[in-house]
């Protein structure tokens, strides 16, 4: 099956939220990616290789370098608060998640990446009222509204996760769970793949689920604003 290019798959996830004329069962459908389609639409690199550095401001005004935090566990995190996928896991599965992780000693790093002028994007006032109003757990709340650290990542959906070693390693890329749909009632029962990772390198296994199909809404990048 030939690949989606880059053009191509960031139009499709674009509308990833979009109500279809369909089914019910249809229309709820989130938007989804391959591994090959990820990396391709990105260049985004895959679990086992070095994680990208970058330098962000977050919601309060200081810069957070991902190099400030080698030697620990690291998890990116890419949200968007009018997402339907994100809105289901802040009903307090994520900030549970966040809360956990932290007191393990881990580094959560939420990212919002979407553009200007575009459904998501927000500025650091609205960043914190966001934060205050989910009472969100995160060690920090990061903003890139052009778009060039979650494309550095190949981060195509929120929710959309990355799990990051102690050597700066990538050790899972992708979906948070392996139940790709907006309803609450969905998170009993999934098997959280983050939270999995996360046991695994502090037990010094290596990650059984390295990749997961990430699934939510399109991130909106700048190139894909009016497509």
């Amino acid at each position: 099956m030939k690949r989606l290019t880059a053009v191509a798959f960031a139009a499709l996830m674009v509308s990833a939220c979009q109500p279809q004329a369909a089914s019910p069962e249809k229309a709820e459908a989130p938007a989804a990616a391959t591994a090959d389609a990820t990396a391709e639409a990105g260049a985004a690199p895959a679990a086992g290789q070095a994680a990208p550095a970058f330098t962000l401001v977050d919601a309060d005004g200081t810069e957070r370098a991902l190099a400030d935090f080698r030697g620990r566990t690291v998890v990116l995190e890419w949200t968007n608060e009018g997402c339907p996928y994100v809105k289901k896991h802040y009903t307090g599965a994520m900030q549970a998640l966040q809360r956990e992780a932290v007191a393990d000693g881990v580094v959560w790093l939420t990212i919002i990446s979407s553009s200007p002028g575009t459904q998501g994007y927000v500025e650091g006032e609205e960043a914190r009222q966001w934060r205050a109003r989910t009472n969100g757990a995160a060690t920090h709340l990061l903003l890139d509204p052009t778009g060039e650290v979650g494309k550095l990542y190949g981060a195509v959906t929120t929710p959309d996760m990355r799990v990051i070693d102690a050597d700066v390693m990538l050790r899972f890329v992708g979906g948070i769970d392996d139940r790709p749909t907006n309803k609450v009632e969905d998170l009993d029962g999934a098997n959280n793949f983050v939270r999995a990772a996360l046991d695994d390198l502090e037990s010094g296994r290596p990650v059984q689920t390295p990749f997961a199909t990430p699934y939510g809404c399109g991130i909106k990048y700048p190139e894909t604003v009016g497509t």
